[in-house]
């Protein structure tokens, strides 16, 4: 992400080449792709300015976040200790660095575990519009409440079906569900307990017509 922003920011066009964007080779013999989320924002105002927040704690504290719309949630507690995040450096003094940043009002996210149906509702008016979503795990700790540690290991679990299958069952509609399961998205880490986030906004329900 450092990447894209160093380059990118600020500028109404870019350009990434990916040759040699990461040193060394993640998965040697594997043709890979590189992925960028990215918005566009009035000229003269900063993605970062306007939603990244910062927050440091120090090994065996508690970091708070809190905000309108938290992955899911208006504020979270993570605790800074090896037992969730494994000790990458053992007999080191560590802290934990976490950036976020908070949705824009109008905004809206639904999370739910596998095997779980997402259920998505806007008012009278009013379409679902998707902005993201993905069914596997980012992190070691959502959905995790009795599951063993080899089920939260892997945090870079995407399918990458998981936006156009959304898409292609709620776009457009005012209301939809879509089951957090391997039959709908497939496995994309076999062995992980997974979930399934998305993001979306209700827009207004536009007719065109044709002459």
């Amino acid at each position: 992400m450092s990447l894209s922003l160093n380059r990118c920011d600020g500028l109404r066009t870019c350009g990434l080449n990916t040759q040699g964007l990461s040193t060394p080779d993640p998965c040697f013999g594997t043709y890979k792709y590189y992925t960028t989320n990215y918005i566009c924002i009035p000229a003269g105002l900063n993605f970062f300015s306007l939603f990244l927040q910062f927050h440091v704690t120090c090994h065996g504290g508690y970091g708070y976040l809190k905000c309108s719309d938290c992955n899911g949630l208006e504020n979270c507690e993570v605790y800074a200790t090896h037992m969730i995040f494994t000790d990458p450096c053992f007999g080191t003094y560590k802290y934990l660095a976490i950036s976020y940043f908070c949705l824009p009002h109008g905004i809206l996210s639904s999370l739910v575990c596998e095997h779980k149906t997402s259920a998505l509702t806007c008012e009278h008016g009013t379409v679902i519009h998707i902005h993201s979503a993905n069914y596997g795990r980012t992190d070691s700790s959502t959905c995790s409440t009795g599951r063993p540690p080899a089920q939260l290991a892997k945090t870079d679990c995407y399918s990458l079906n998981s936006h156009t299958t959304v898409a292609s069952r709620c776009e457009g509609k005012r209301s939809c569900s879509i089951l957090a399961s391997n039959s709908v998205f497939s496995d994309p880490c076999f062995g992980t307990f997974k979930y399934l986030y998305i993001s979306y906004s209700c827009v207004s329900k536009c007719k065109c017509y044709c002459t």
